[in-house]
């Protein structure tokens, strides 16, 4: 259909997707529409590793385990959009046929992010134009998910383009935070941030700039960034296919870290690169986990990354992990990164490489006047300026603006020709290199590093107008492809995180009055984001998942002892209440 018809059809597939959705959820059975009672609550509080045991000695149904979770959806659709499909009335036949109830996972409902390939159902990405078109087969992720007798239950809300920490797209609506609604849960996985939050157990997702560990952040949950090849990647749908520069990994959620870490050792003992050629043969090393949690730990601290400081909740967060992990017997200094290979020059190396087709992909599939991600807009506008343009939009950045930062971005964003890019991953392996050697080195040799997941708590949608490039507290590992987990902390107070002078007066005294970290702090108000989660990040190096899940104990172990000097209460994250 030529343009600007297809505008109509864009509007056709989202009245009929979104009505679709409504009747399947009106035509679950009864069961599904009762209240939450306490034997759900036992269900969703119960360690997985008991769950299972119960499951697979028959003292609990997985039937009745699927329904507790339905519920869990049906609430949770209710206050926050975050369900794209509903598979429950066909889990429940898999439950029957094809679920592997003697698995490691016997009978554990598993939300997925709406890129898994599920039979039967379409995978939109939030685009029209890719409705209509269910799968035929199930991808091999799915595959193992059952095998491993695991039930996929829900698919859940990601952004059009899958480049923001919002939530939304025309076909399906905005996705809102449980916490707080006005306010995002996070991107591009934001609709398992949210399910998880209000009760749902475990859930994949993809992260390639933060898109797993942003949504865990601002929602209040756990995730894992997987170094590549270590979970399955084969049988899913991206807005971006072939782009490798910066790889986008699938890799796993929870509500909790137990849940976190014992859905990780069960994936990767069901030996993932049977079913997928992309995942190294690399079997779970419970001895390094182990070792993580049994010796007072060397941590380096990066409080900021030169780019947008983190606002106060965050600086807050940060500050009570550190102060609890020193209690704890930990030593914790403040890294300098390699002179060479700052975060800065990591934003703009990764931005170049992730974008380097000047944001083609992304905007192909877009049906005339569909609504685009405000972030992939301002995105698009640079990367689509003609070469001169973008040079004169530069100097002016440079030289009348005055912004080093944003200049540094613009100057070579936009599309590259392979004689252009080549050069760029061979920069990326040289920056990989330097961190490689910076980190063996003395004085560092650390366990792991302590830094932000990102600079604000959640902030408010379509606020990536103006925040699209403020990610690089998790884009900066994703160009290294280190192993990386977020822990919640505590939650915004109004008053302990209220900003003390303008946020450009703070900006100037931290010497970052540039547009990037303008665009997030100006929407930081302590106030309005009362209650919403913040959260830290733990970083370890390629391939140290075990490492990382045994790190992210040790935090949240000194969190759980250490109290709060001014409520004298644990420092550990209290999650949302089901009800």
């Amino acid at each position: 259909m030529f343009p600007p018809f297809d505008y109509l059809a864009y509007r056709r597939v989202r009245k009929q997707k979104q009505s679709e959705r409504a009747a399947r959820f009106a035509s679950l059975p009864y069961p599904y529409h009762l209240a939450i009672t306490a034997t759900d609550k036992k269900i969703i509080d119960q360690p997985i590793e008991e769950l299972v045991r119960d499951i697979q000695d028959t003292t609990t149904s997985p039937l009745s385990v699927l329904r507790t979770y339905g519920k869990v959806a049906v609430r949770a659709q209710e206050r926050t959009n975050c369900i794209t499909e509903l598979l429950l009335p066909e889990a429940e036949s898999w439950l029957e046929s094809e679920v592997n109830l003697k698995g490691p996972l016997a009978g554990i409902p598993v939300s997925l992010k709406d890129t898994v390939q599920v039979k039967g159902f379409d995978t939109t990405l939030g685009y029209s134009a890719l409705a209509g078109k269910p799968f035929t087969e199930d991808g091999p992720m799915v595959r193992m998910l059952k095998d491993a007798g695991a039930v996929p239950y829900v698919k859940t809300a990601l952004p059009i383009t899958l480049l923001s920490f919002e939530s939304a797209n025309g076909l399906w609506g905005h996705c809102l935070n449980p916490h707080v609604p006005g306010y995002s849960p996070g991107g591009s996985t934001g609709g398992e941030g949210a399910l998880l939050a209000q009760g749902g157990r475990i859930g994949i997702g993809s992260d390639v700039a933060g898109s797993v560990r942003v949504p865990a952040a601002w929602s209040g949950i756990y995730a894992l960034r997987c170094s590549t090849g270590r979970w399955p990647k084969v049988g899913v749908s991206t807005s971006m296919a072939g782009q490798e520069g910066i790889p986008s990994v699938f890799s796993p959620m929870a509500r909790t870290l137990n849940d976190l870490t014992y859905f990780t050792k069960a994936i990767i003992g069901m030996e993932p690169w049977k079913y997928d050629y992309s995942v190294h043969p690399i079997s779970w090393r419970g001895d390094l986990e182990t070792e993580a949690q049994s010796k007072p730990l060397r941590i380096g601290l990066m409080s900021s990354d030169g780019v947008v400081p983190p606002t106060p909740a965050i600086e807050r967060a940060v500050s009570t992990t550190v102060a609890a992990l020193t209690q704890a017997g930990h030593t914790v200094t403040e890294i300098t990164p390699p002179a060479n290979a700052d975060p800065l020059t990591g934003l703009n190396l990764a931005s170049q490489l992730l974008n380097s087709d000047g944001c083609h992909h992304f905007n192909a599939k877009l049906r005339s006047f569909e609504p685009s991600d405000p972030g992939a807009i301002q995105l698009s506008r640079v990367a689509h300026l003609p070469r001169p343009l973008r040079y004169l939009y530069y100097l002016y950045v440079r030289y009348i603006k005055r912004d080093t930062v944003l200049a540094t971005l613009v100057r070579d964003f936009g599309p590259k020709s392979a004689a252009q890019l080549w050069p760029l991953v061979a920069r990326r392996e040289s920056y990989r290199a330097t961190w490689h050697a910076w980190w063996d080195s003395d004085p560092q040799q650390f366990d792991f590093i302590l830094c932000p997941a990102n600079a604000t708590p959640a902030l408010p949608h379509k606020a990536m107008h103006d925040a699209v490039s403020s990610c690089g507290y998790t884009f900066l590992w994703n160009l290294l492809d280190y192993s990386a987990g977020v822990i919640p902390v505590g939650h915004v107070d109004p008053v302990r995180d209220a900003l003390v002078a303008p946020y450009r007066t703070t900006l100037k005294r931290f010497g970052a009055d540039n547009a990037i970290a303008r665009g997030a702090w100006k929407h930081y108000d302590s106030s309005k984001m009362a209650g919403l989660p913040t959260a830290v990040q733990v970083v370890g190096r390629r391939w140290q998942e075990e490492q990382v899940l045994g790190y992210m104990a040790v935090v949240e172990e000194a969190l759980d002892a250490y109290r709060d000097p001014q409520t004298g209460k644990s420092a550990k994250y209290r999650l949302l209440e089901i009800d």
